[in-house]
């Protein structure tokens, strides 16, 4: 899943595709990398952040996921916003990625009356403070819980199983000793049956451990992500499509799995 932040104020890369043309521009550059799926996000909702009215975020993507609705690849609208959902998927996206898992009243059933595909995320807190001091027991044990009964709810309201991913939550209202701990503790979270999203691309976790700013992050969110990889995800949300998907070749091709990456027919096998 690349990413694309149509906002001038998001950790990594604020500012720098936050117009309508060099978003679209970014996304076919992602989508010419080998992106899977294209994420298109028009609120920060990093660590401090304030809100955006839903006026200033829907002028930020729904142009941009209509530019792309036949781009070739799925587009997600990242956004907890019950009328953009509905919005963006009559604009053409068929994927929602929200930090609230659908809690905002209508959302479930926005989306249970479309065709699309949502990932629910966990988060404990808001983005203004959710970092200022989480606090749990178990944070594998609570966040399982948490994404089981998000599921259970959108089961209900009439969302298939098929069209259900989870999502931790990373840097969400957890430190970095919770980070690793659910990073390490993945094949629980998808011991529940749907497909698991990993967003640790650039984050401050990596950075605590490298000592690098989020620019200077590729290598240590590449790690991240094979190591996420290994432990059961099957959606990795990243800004170097590039950089991961040669990786992920590689290592598909070392454990002798099914290369699910187009070989370059001008190649010599033998080289």
């Amino acid at each position: 899943m690349g990413i694309v932040n149509v906002t001038p104020d998001s950790f990594s890369d604020g500012g720098l595709h936050s117009s309508y043309a060099s978003a679209i521009e970014h996304a076919r550059e992602l989508i010419a990398q080998g992106a899977d799926l294209i994420d298109i996000g028009g609120e920060s909702t990093r660590p401090g952040a304030a809100p955006v009215s839903i006026d200033e975020e829907r002028g930020r993507v729904l142009g941009v996921i209509e530019a792309l609705a036949a781009c070739g690849v799925p587009i997600s609208v990242d956004t907890r916003k019950p009328q953009l959902m509905r919005e963006a998927i009559g604009a053409g996206a068929s994927f929602i990625n929200d930090i609230s898992a659908l809690e905002a009243p209508g959302a479930l059933a926005i989306v249970a009356e479309s065709a699309a595909a949502v990932c629910l995320m966990h988060k404990q807190g808001e983005p203004q403070h959710m970092q200022h001091d989480p606090q749990y027991q178990d944070v594998v044990r609570e966040v399982r819980e948490y994404l089981s009964g998000r599921v259970q709810a959108a089961r209900a309201a009439g969302i298939a199983a098929e069209r259900l991913v989870i999502d931790p939550g990373f840097g969400f209202g957890k430190n970095f000793e919770h980070n690793m701990a659910l990073l390490r503790g993945l094949p629980a979270l998808a011991s529940l049956g749907v497909p698991v999203l990993a967003g640790l691309s650039r984050k401050a976790m990596l950075g605590r451990i490298t000592g690098r700013n989020a620019a200077e992050r590729v290598h240590a969110s590449v790690a991240a992500a094979l190591f996420a990889a290994e432990q059961g995800a099957r959606i990795l949300r990243v800004h170097d499509v590039l950089a991961t998907r040669d990786a992920l070749a590689v290592w598909c091709a070392l454990r002798g799995t099914i290369n699910v990456f187009q070989q370059d027919p001008g190649l010599d096998p033998r080289e």
